[in-house]
């Protein structure tokens, strides 16, 4: 039998005990005490191991104060790689108080809830602890005491929260007389949701509290790991925190304990049998670069890997597309002005965007100009480093999308975007067209509509047909039938009159090479329902006015051919 695939799994222990595949990242832990940062933001894309990682240290460094469970905790990484690495980072494990905090929660439809669960997640990790705190409660004064337990019973007011994670390392220290290790996950999770719902001001003012008290004055601090998405300013949250070091995708450093190297894919697809998928496999979940390491998504990979293992056949997926609510993507198609549409359909046609790096910004920035927008889908893992310059004392990048799986969001996007965009406009003047057979008419028409589109090519004749599709299906008056995703040989759309009597329609749609194609695919579009005689279904339901249209699309040109039935 083989080891299962650890899909969902983010708690290190459960990993090991329940003998999961695991990808050994444990040299993290050898780079973070070499290089001794004293507090350490990591900005990764979501869903790349960035929760795992956390809970990872959490297991190694951490002392419960029960002899036993910390004999269970070295258990964890016997075989692991840190363990080869010298008695210098062995001596670490066991040794810290540490408070693992998630805020990823946090996602609430406004602050009170926001805030209550941030409340609750403090309040879970001071109980884990309350065993050392009633050990050692003669350490403590009644205040620090009182205080502890009214934080950990969920009946401290805003203030004493925003305080906790600095009564918690002090607490601790005066027991133990170690200080405090804390991991804090997924810390923009709760900015992001906030600016988006409207109370970003509130949760700002939360957490820079929380993290002033935890990070900037805190004696009782042995050092801090933060994750997150994306870089947000020092000066909105990490005001004056001088010691802070951010390792972003852009660093060298620690370049490959997020996501998985090419090395760690293959021997994965070895181990399960399904190295023939490696190229399929490369395209779709590959492209990243993280510091000059190349780097896939962890998180695709292993759901490919699950559906290889069932069948070495299996069709690739888009597997991140449904771990967020990539709000982000949507906001920039629906604010794109004619620029951005056009940097858009660049990157969707495989082409570069070069883009000047702006190491700190925050919500509120985003849209101040293009340059911060794309930096925002930079760091959040929508596009990818194809190389760097630097130029007038600024680094740029040329940056692009990543892989096939992140083309599938923006395009999958659009095309929402393009349906919520259709039903808001009035067709009127086109059904008449087409009524009418009005063929110049109808190009006029859906010319215009192009021109105000963002489109891509790559897959042309699924945007055309759906395009065409979405904007047909906008009258009252007929019921629009797609045959394109049967596969059955027929038109592509149909279009026809609920009453037998009314009028119908037959469309079908060709995706020309050049400009200079698009009159003679037209004509052969519509030639084509001729040919194969694609009006016999209409017939045969009973309807007797059936009217014919070939339509040709090249980027942001179309012809239309209109023909009776013959």
């Amino acid at each position: 039998m083989k080891k299962a695939l650890p899909i969902g799994v983010e708690n290190f222990e459960d990993m090991v005990k329940s003998g999961y595949y695991y990808v050994d990242k444990t040299l993290f832990i050898k780079e973070l005490l070499d290089l001794k940062g004293k507090v350490n933001l990591f900005t990764r894309p979501r869903r790349f191991g960035k929760t795992l990682n956390l809970s990872m240290l959490r297991y190694f460094f951490e002392d419960s104060g029960d002899m036993e469970k910390n004999r269970q905790n070295r258990e964890l990484f016997r075989g692991m790689k840190i363990l080869d690495a010298g008695e210098r980072y062995s001596s670490q494990m066991g040794k810290y108080p540490v408070m693992n905090l998630t805020l990823k929660s946090a996602k609430q439809e406004d602050f009170e809830n926001a805030y209550y669960v941030l409340q609750a997640e403090i309040a879970s990790e001071f109980d884990r602890h309350r065993t050392v705190i009633e050990q050692g409660r003669e350490r403590l004064t009644t205040k620090e005491y009182e205080q502890y337990l009214h934080i950990a019973d969920e009946k401290a007011d805003e203030k004493q929260v925003r305080g906790a994670l600095k009564l918690f390392s002090k607490c601790m220290y005066k027991i133990t007389g170690k200080n405090t290790v804390i991991l804090i996950d997924e810390y923009d999770v709760p900015l992001e949701n906030a600016y988006f719902r409207g109370f970003y001001k509130e949760m700002v003012g939360f957490i820079r509290s929380l993290f002033e008290s935890a990070l900037k004055t805190n004696d009782y601090l042995q050092f801090a790991v933060i994750t997150g998405c994306l870089r947000i300013s020092k000066e909105s949250i990490f005001t004056g925190l001088n010691h802070l070091k951010i390792i972003s995708i852009l660093d060298q450093r620690y370049s490959e304990h997020f996501g998985f190297t090419e090395a760690e894919v293959g021997q994965m697809m070895v181990y399960y049998g399904v190295e023939s998928r490696f190229t399929v496999m490369k395209e779709w979940y590959d492209g990243y670069a993280f510091g000059s390491t190349e780097v896939y998504n962890p998180w695709s990979v292993i759901n490919f890997m699950y559906d290889l293992y069932a069948d070495v056949n299996a069709f690739p997926r888009p597997h991140w597309i449904n771990t967020s609510s990539n709000d982000i993507i949507k906001d920039l198609i629906a604010r794109a002005d004619r620029e951005t549409k056009r940097q858009i359909e660049t990157l969707l046609g495989g082409g570069t965007l070069d883009i000047q790096v702006h190491e700190e910004v925050t919500y509120g920035d985003m849209y101040n100009n293009g340059e911060n927008l794309w930096n925002f889908l930079y760091f959040t893992g929508y596009l990818t480093k194809e190389s760097e310059y630097f130029k007038e004392s600024s680094i740029f990048l040329r940056a692009r999308i990543p892989n096939i799986e992140v083309k599938t969001i923006y395009q999958n996007t659009i095309l929402n975007w393009l349906k919520d965009m259709i039903k808001k406009e009035d067709f009127h003047d086109l059904y008449c067209a087409m009524e009418n057979g009005n063929a110049q008419r109808m190009t006029d028409i859906l010319n215009g509509q192009l021109f105000r589109t963002i489109s891509f090519y790559d897959s042309a004749e699924n945007f055309y047909h759906g395009f065409l599709t979405g904007i047909l299906s906008q009258s009252e008056n007929y019921l629009v039938k797609s045959n394109r995703e049967t596969g059955n040989g027929r038109s592509d759309i149909m279009v026809k009159s609920p009453s037998l009597r009314g009028r119908s329609f037959i469309v079908e749609v060709k995706v020309s090479d050049s400009i200079d194609d698009l009159e003679n695919d037209a004509q052969k579009a519509l030639q084509q329902i001729y040919d194969k005689r694609y009006m016999e279904e209409l017939r045969e339901e009973g309807y007797r006015k059936i009217d014919c249209y070939g339509i040709s699309f090249f980027r942001k040109d179309c012809e239309v051919r209109f023909g009776k039935e013959a």
